[in-house]
């Protein structure tokens, strides 16, 4: 009897963790202050979906959390800036725009705009089991990798 409440535990293990639930951030202007982060949140292991959210942060005028939809729990999230200091959010094959400055703005996006995506900065994606923000490289585009 007292080893069926020592195993049990032990076996209900391995379920709790194949959930996810974790985030990175991209340090705009390396500030801890100005920031993108990316949550993702899986509620049920049996759920192959993962909840996407970016946090748009500026510090102290304003921080909110806007929803990205569902992905995967390898789905790599894309940053782009364009000239007039926004930011191109590209999740999958979804666009978002979103802004620093008040941190309200974000709308999906039908489509590329016209005048292009802007600068690319980086990607978030899994790398060796967590979630990261990589830097783009001078000699490096997104489909490099």
């Amino acid at each position: 009897m007292r080893l069926r409440h020592l195993l049990l535990p032990l076996l209900a293990a391995p379920l709790l963790t194949a959930c996810v639930n974790d985030g990175a951030t991209y340090e705009i202007d390396n500030t801890r202050e100005h920031v993108l982060s990316l949550i993702r949140e899986q509620p049920y292991f049996w759920d192959s979906k993962v909840e996407l959210y970016m946090v748009v942060s500026r510090m102290p005028a304003c921080m909110r959390r806007h929803s990205l939809g569902t992905g995967t729990e390898k789905t790599r999230v894309e940053v782009y800036q364009v000239p007039s200091g926004a930011f191109i959010i590209k999740a999958g094959k979804k666009m978002f725009a979103t802004e620093t400055q008040t941190c309200e703005n974000f709308a999906k996006m039908d489509g590329e705009p016209p005048e292009g995506m802007g600068q690319f900065v980086g990607t978030f994606r899994v790398k060796k089991g967590e979630l990261v923000f990589v830097k783009e490289e001078k000699d490096e585009s997104p489909a490099e990798e």
